[in-house]
């Protein structure tokens, strides 16, 4: 009879163990979201010599946009240098939707290192343009987000970064 005491008081201790543990355990009351990242840019419209014969990148009939610019800190193509914004989109109706509508936004600085992709399959070809982060290297590995792009005064783009980083238990810097 004792061996069978010992029995169910031990079955009863592991029982009150394992709900004690998951009521008090700090990871059970630890939320799982998802640290967000706000990054403000500016696309710099390339500076050329007005008697330069440098001609944008474009196909005509076709109309492919094919850019590779400046990504600045701020407004001023004289703000500091941050990255690079590159790109090949077919604005014409039949490519709307196509894969190859990408721009890659790539970092070089101190703090950030590596780049971003940006769908670009539901361009508007507004003022403003809200577009989907589809992916990242570096220090923006597996980034999702948006991406929003508005014309400023100057002819160039301001963006701004929305990035979500799943799987990551702490905030990156910024």
């Amino acid at each position: 009879m004792l061996p069978r005491i010992i029995f169910c008081v031990a079955v009863v201790l592991a029982t009150l163990t394992v709900i004690l543990l998951a009521l008090i355990s700090p990871m059970s009351h630890e939320k799982h979201s998802s640290p967000w990242l706000a990054l403000s840019l500016y696309i710099q419209q390339p500076q050329v010599a007005s008697n330069s014969n440098t001609q944008p990148a474009t196909h005509p009939g076709s109309g492919a946009f094919i850019f590779h610019h400046a990504l600045t800190e701020g407004p001023e193509n004289t703000s500091r240098a941050v990255g690079r914004a590159q790109g090949f989109i077919v604005p014409i109706e039949q490519f709307a939707h196509s894969a190859f509508n990408i721009i890659y936004l790539t970092f070089d600085t101190p703090e950030y290192s590596g780049s971003l992709t940006v769908q670009a399959k539901q361009v508007s070809h507004k003022d403003k343009e809200e577009l989907t982060v589809v992916g990242g290297t570096g220090s923006f590995a597996f980034a999702r987000g948006y991406a929003f792009f508005a014309q400023t005064r100057r002819q160039n783009y301001h963006v701004k970064l929305q990035l979500k980083f799943p799987n990551r238990s702490h905030t990156m810097p910024g």
